[in-house]
């Protein structure tokens, strides 16, 4: 494969994953567990901001629709891709910004990792995540 073919490619798999980012941000935003939870492969590992590990699909079904639906928040989550690392052209390392808005102006940071692969039908799933509370300088 040419070196432009390959950065064509590359382009393509960074808009689609730019796109799994924003539809997290989406589904968190409306509390739409079912909607986040289809950006998920079946063997996914996720672990939450406080260190929750969750092993496969079910356990991490079962948590974000125990927790999503009944999430109390007055303000706005956002979620911004940083840097997208390709391991292989079809397995990327994913930094992301999560900010959390409060309705009052006060908010919190968090730094995810979501290692992402893409499926046999083309679709980026998340596969392995770390989610990570950013703390204020001096906090930790």
């Amino acid at each position: 494969m040419s070196r432009n073919h390959e950065a064509t490619g590359e382009a393509a798999a960074v808009e689609a994953i730019a796109e799994v980012v924003a539809t997290v941000e989406r589904t968190q935003q409306a509390k739409d567990a079912e909607g986040f939870l289809a950006l998920f492969h079946p063997d996914a590992l996720w672990t939450t901001a406080h260190g929750k590990v969750l092993i496969g699909f079910d356990a991490i079904a079962e948590f974000t629709r125990e927790v999503l639906p009944a999430a109390s928040w007055d303000g706005k989550v956002t979620y911004e891709v940083v840097h997208t690392q390709f391991l292989r052209p079809d397995v990327a390392a994913v930094k992301v910004r999560q900010r959390y808005h409060a309705a009052d102006g006060d908010g919190s940071e968090g730094a995810p990792l979501y290692v992402m692969t893409r499926a046999e039908d083309g679709r980026w799933l998340l596969t392995a995540c770390q989610n990570t509370q950013v703390v204020a300088a001096g906090g930790a």
